[in-house]
């Protein structure tokens, strides 16, 4: 069973949301590093560029996958994290530790659609 960690907010397409203030710290979740295997590269937008709620902003590539990243809300990237071109391991020993982009937020409520832990851990285990 995945691990989920409470206080984040969750897409069905394994990206988890920390807020803080009007910005959100956004990562994959442990199922879905678990999911890819050994994450070898992590395909980031740049700082200023904008993402959009539903679409996708980057991609992870293992030795097992490749995988899109889909964007759980709207915004504005402040931040990429560029510790994962040194070491996209990252997200494999410390998913929840590890975010990817820090977005400033186009729309405050943009969380309302999301899960919390108890959701997305249910979530989880109806894919089996």
């Amino acid at each position: 069973m995945a691990k989920v960690a409470e206080g984040l907010f969750y897409s069905e397409t394994h990206e988890w949301v920390r807020l803080d203030g009007d910005e959100a710290y956004v990562g994959i979740t442990d199922y879905a590093q678990h999911a890819l295997g050994s994450i070898v590269y992590v395909d980031m937008p740049d700082v200023d560029d904008e993402v959009v709620k539903d679409e996708e902003f980057g991609a992870v590539e293992s030795v097992k996958a490749a995988s899109d990243l889909v964007s759980p809300v709207s915004g504005t990237v402040t931040a990429k994290n560029d510790a994962l071109d040194e070491g996209p391991g990252l997200l494999n020993s410390d998913p929840y530790g590890t975010w990817i982009i820090k977005v400033r937020l186009s729309d405050a409520s943009a969380t309302s659609a999301l899960m919390d832990a108890a959701a997305y851990s249910a979530f989880c285990e109806s894919l089996g």
